[in-house]
């Protein structure tokens, strides 16, 4: 009775993987290799989880960033504080989501005093919007939030959006309160009639007007854990949401510019000569010169701009270049999760990266395809990005053939 009493868990301990059992000492006596390998395939678990290409993606999407900047962003939880924290990141952030989203729109806004503020407006400039998270480092924060403000300032914007189009907020909230000015339930509503997805990441403790958001309009609301938990959970907001319901199929016209763009010798990459000519995508600068002999071209009224992508203020035709489609077809098609095998004898090495596999490498991951073995490293890389199974593309006709 003793040793059963012993080996018995509480019904609590049962839903918890003890992951503190799986850690072992290495040769040297450390640690750090073992706590790396579990991080590994935790984030290779999550990373399955969410390639499956039976569903319909969001691919043009369009996201208005809500920071919360009241007086509690002001904490020290997070280094050096909460507000400087939530900024640092953000900048990874937008540069990670038009890598991966080149064809989308992001804005941000802020809210403090009871108010809500635009700092950009939904613009595919990625440049423009990290400037303007550098300038909100002074920011004093001060006052109380409105989730109500913010939600419905983000609503406007986003509710005369294409059907085609994907319609988001991402509100970074640190308070546990908010003063709204009238029912915040009407505003859910309307959220959820204009098919706009609300996720919110709490910087405190979990708030219940926070998870009736999300839940109702299809989001997600998580609250972090330190720093390193944030970062995770804002880079989870730059894969292409899943399609709630049914997304409207048309087609998109969509203009490939003429001209050449600006290199950083000031130069042009053509040998073509261009006459000087506005540039609208400075025109409400005051700083910036407005003519140039550099830039690109809207093949449908004549306007110059000097990045793509961007929507033509003259005619509304949406600018972009040819390696923009090309990095978003990969959310289209993606490869299919490796099997996870226990490691075989006749396979001594990786096929990706030739490493040599060591006894404590137990378990090998095979593309079903190709039947090419790679490493847990290799595996992640594949997924995050190359987006292409190397054993695959060096033998595609093989690969189909057994695909087929």
């Amino acid at each position: 009775m003793a040793d059963e009493d012993e080996t018995k868990e509480y019904r609590w301990e049962s839903g918890y993987e003890k992951t503190w059992e799986a850690i072992k000492e290495d040769d040297d006596g450390l640690l750090e290799s073992n706590v790396a390998d579990l991080v590994a395939r935790a984030k290779r678990k999550r990373a399955a989880l969410k390639d499956t290409g039976a569903i319909q993606l969001g691919m043009m999407r369009h996201l208005f960033v809500v920071v919360d900047a009241s007086a509690c962003m002001f904490l020290q939880d997070l280094k050096p504080t909460r507000f400087l924290c939530v900024l640092k990141l953000l900048e990874v952030f937008v540069h990670e989501f038009f890598d991966l989203n080149p064809i989308s729109q992001l804005g941000i806004l802020t809210t403090k005093m009871k108010r809500s503020e635009q700092i950009t407006v939904l613009a595919g400039n990625q440049k423009k919007h990290i400037e303007a998270l550098q300038q909100l480092k002074d920011l004093s924060c001060e006052g109380e939030p409105s989730l109500q403000n913010s939600l419905e300032r983000a609503m406007n914007g986003l509710k005369n959006m294409p059907a085609y189009s994907s319609r988001e907020i991402l509100v970074l909230f640190g308070s546990l309160t908010t003063c709204d000015p009238g029912d915040i339930q009407k505003t859910i509503k309307s959220l959820k009639d204009n098919n706009i997805r609300v996720s919110i990441i709490g910087l405190a403790a979990e708030v219940r007007i926070c998870q009736e958001i999300a839940k109702k309009t299809g989001g997600t609301y998580n609250v972090l854990i330190d720093d390193h938990h944030l970062k995770e959970l804002i880079l989870n907001q730059v894969q292409p949401p899943a399609v709630a319901g049914s997304m409207e199929a048309s087609l998109v016209k969509m203009g490939f510019p003429g001209g050449s763009p600006i290199v950083n010798d000031g130069t042009s990459d053509s040998s073509a000569d261009h006459a000087p000519a506005y540039c609208l995508c400075h025109i409400e600068s005051e700083t910036s010169s407005l003519m140039g002999p550099n830039g690109y071209n809207c093949p449908q009224c004549g306007s110059r701009y000097c990045e793509l992508p961007v929507e033509c203020k003259q005619c509304g035709l949406t600018l972009v270049s040819a390696p923009h489609l090309a990095r978003s077809y990969h959310h289209l098609f993606p490869i299919k999760p490796f099997i996870e095998r226990a490691q075989v004898q006749e396979t001594t090495h990786c096929f990706a990266c030739a490493k040599l596999f060591v006894e404590a490498e137990t378990n090998v991951y095979e593309c079903e395809n190709c039947n090419q073995i790679v490493c847990l490293d290799c595996d992640l890389f594949i997924r995050e990005t190359l987006h292409t199974c190397p054993g695959c593309a060096s033998d595609p006709v093989t690969a189909q053939m057994k695909t087929n």
